[in-house]
């Protein structure tokens, strides 16, 4: 009885534990989605802001962080964070009261930065992120990060 009754316990505990050793160590590296550009900064930045328009998103704002930083006395790497929108995907989230929590995560924003002289793209994983909140929110995500990747494959090095 009492190794039946270990067994089982081992089996709660190994249950617990290994599910949180997942979230732990794998999940925060997969929540980011990161590439290095194949052009320099500002290139980059160019291209992605025409990729935008071709693929009928909008880029509302571009929020320039090492300016930001400078004015307040602390010096860093180029890093510019663009935020892009589609209003269809947008008017999906906003139109539900369960949905519009979401919005705190919208617009869809991209990062451009420098790290030892390259050039390097990154986003929220808005896809895999959204399999915690729901069918409609997981949707439109998974559709939205799909579509970013779409307008940063100009820059990406495959």
């Amino acid at each position: 009885m009492k190794s039946k009754l270990s067994v089982f316990i081992g089996g709660v505990a190994a249950g617990i534990v290994v599910p949180f050793l997942v979230i732990l160590f794998v999940l925060p590296g997969q929540m980011f989605i990161v590439n290095e550009s194949k052009l320099g900064f500002d290139e980059t930045l160019q291209t992605i802001e025409e990729s935008v328009k071709e693929n009928g998103w909008s880029m509302p704002h571009q929020y320039n962080l090492q300016a930001t930083m400078q004015k307040n006395g602390f010096d860093v790497q180029p890093v510019k964070v663009i935020s892009l929108c589609n209003p269809v995907h947008a008017h999906e989230i906003l139109k539900g009261d369960n949905e519009r929590m979401v919005s705190a995560l919208m617009p869809c924003r991209v990062a451009v930065y420098e790290k030892n002289g390259k050039t390097y793209v990154s986003m929220l994983n808005a896809g895999l992120f959204s399999k915690f909140l729901g069918n409609k929110v997981s949707e439109v995500m998974n559709v939205a990060t799909k579509e970013n990747l779409k307008i940063l494959e100009p820059v990406i090095n495959n």
